[in-house]
Parts: C-alpha cells; sequence; structure tokens
C-alpha cells in the first residue's frame, strides 16, 4: 500500500479495510496485513562497516512511501491484480503487486 505525502489517501478507511480483510480470512486468501508508521519515525541502521551506524529518518526521501502491506495466496498474478485493484480502492491508496519469495 503506497500512500502520498501530497495527496494522502482517506483516513476514515478503517471499517472498509477490516471488512476486506475479514472477507480475505474467510475466503483462505489472506496471509498477514499491518500498516507501517510514518516514515518520520524510520531509522536506517548500515552495519556493512566495522561499526554499526544508525541515521534518523527514511532511506530514501520521496513524497509516496510505503504506508503497509498485505500478503495474499493467490493462484496467479490475475487473481493478485483482481485483489489488487479492490483493495486500491477500499483504501484510497495505491497498491504495488510484486512476488512474495
Amino acid at each position: 500500500m503506497i500512500d502520498d505525502k501530497s495527496n494522502p489517501g482517506s483516513t476514515d478507511r478503517q471499517p472498509a479495510i477490516s471488512a476486506f480483510n475479514e472477507r480475505l480470512i474467510a475466503e483462505g486468501t489472506w496471509v498477514f496485513a499491518g500498516g507501517l508508521a510514518d516514515t518520520g519515525t524510520a531509522t536506517v541502521i548500515d552495519n556493512r562497516g566495522e561499526q554499526a551506524v544508525f541515521s534518523d529518518g527514511p532511506f530514501v526521501e520521496s513524497k509516496e512511501y510505503l504506508a503497509g502491506i498485505w500478503v495474499w495466496e493467490a493462484p496467479d498474478l490475475d487473481a493478485a491484480l483482481k485483489l489488487a485493484a479492490e483493495a486500491s480502492e477500499i483504501c484510497d491508496r495505491k497498491i504495488e503487486v510484486r512476488p512474495f519469495l
């Protein structure tokens, strides 16, 4: 789920999102989901050197950011895209679809 700082999605969508999740659970499609705190709460850790470096804020500054995640078990890409189109309407945000490895 992608939100946009300059044009955020509606904040009153939680009841509809909860109903959507309940339906997906009943259908056996839902694996898990969750929202993410604002990017201002992020801490980036780089421990590839001799010492860990901690930085406040998101790794990349962008007007669009990952606001939440759904993991679904869909039989194929077409089914996942259909769910994503429905989810985008329900949560009033863009949805990016990728396989979960």
